[in-house]
């Protein structure tokens, strides 16, 4: 069986563009270097805040292997599988092993909405043309395809399968799923705004969108909900639930995008069909992030490396 040592904030890194909305490789590679230098514990490339579906196969494999240089070993780094067809999946996951990343996070084929049995067909494919150690990614209110305990016990037999990231918002899953399968698979949040719930049900790692914004406090939040700290943690999680919401709705790349630019971390450009936040939805971040940035708390000590 494949052995992994994921724990600890693992953001959905952004993926930058330059005004003509081509790739912008060196503002990833910055991002990234942001990201490790704050002390996250791992990278997610390529994943749905990564743009994945709007990056060709080349763009795809510059990221990984941008992410894998900036990186040098002092984290590990997966790359987001999201493809139309299990081939192409196995293609994408090929090209993640040559490029030397440290797993891959594999959703379900995209566009349709599969029965059970082909979810499970698809992961276990996939895992089966790779030795590198795969995370299954469930997010069915944005993928309309629910990975349940049920599937992922349906799996518990492929060796590559490590890791399950649950963005579904039912933290029971993760009762569920140990329930089925014990302590088969490392079990990692998905979904911001219940990452301390989920980390009380099991979770040891997140993947997390809005850390792209304020990577230190996502991180501290993790550790001090991982040792029980609740008189320190219930403030950070308050101030931090109205951002951390914002990566529960459908426009969740443009939000997060948008706060990370605001933050000076990146740029908010996305690729079409994706369109820049207008009206009340843009006025909504703003304050948000106008809100936060104004009372923005002093971080309790759990071991981070000084802020640079």
């Amino acid at each position: 069986m494949t052995a992994v040592s994921w724990q600890g904030v693992f953001p959905a890194v952004t993926t930058q563009f330059k005004p003509d909305l081509s790739l912008d490789i060196d503002a990833t590679a910055r991002v990234i270097e942001g990201l490790v230098r704050d002390g996250v514990s791992g990278l997610i490339v390529c994943g749905t805040v990564g743009e994945n579906t709007s990056l060709e196969r080349a763009e795809k494999a510059q990221v990984m292997e941008a992410a894998v240089a900036v990186a040098a070993g002092r984290v590990p780094v997966i790359c987001g599988v999201a493809e139309f067809t299990t081939a192409f999946a196995i293609e994408t996951a090929k090209t993640a092993a040559r490029a030397r990343v440290d797993g891959i996070m594999v959703m379900p084929a995209l566009v349709y909405s599969a029965k059970p049995h082909e979810s499970a067909a698809h992961f276990r494919a996939v895992s089966r043309a790779t030795d590198l150690p795969v995370m299954v990614y469930n997010n069915p209110p944005i993928y309309k395809n629910d990975i349940t305990p049920d599937i992922l016990a349906s799996l518990a037999d492929c060796d590559t399968i490590v890791c399950f990231k649950d963005s579904s918002g039912d933290t029971r899953r993760f009762i569920d799923t140990r329930n089925r399968v014990g302590d088969r698979f490392v079990l990692f949040a998905g979904l911001d705004d219940v990452v301390v719930e989920s980390i009380a049900m099991g979770a040891v790692g997140w993947v997390s969108g809005m850390s792209n914004a304020f990577p230190r406090e996502g991180e501290t939040l993790f550790r001090l909900a991982r040792a029980g700290r609740m008189a320190e943690l219930m403030p950070l999680y308050e101030w931090f639930m109205p951002l951390l919401h914002l990566d529960a709705r459908p426009d969740l790349v443009q939000c997060i995008k948008l706060c990370e630019q605001i933050v000076g971390r990146g740029s908010a450009l996305t690729r079409p069909p994706r369109l820049a936040l207008q009206g009340d939805d843009l006025a909504h971040v703003e304050q948000v992030m106008k809100h936060a940035q104004a009372r923005r708390p002093a971080l309790p000590d759990v071991g981070l490396p000084a802020a640079a």
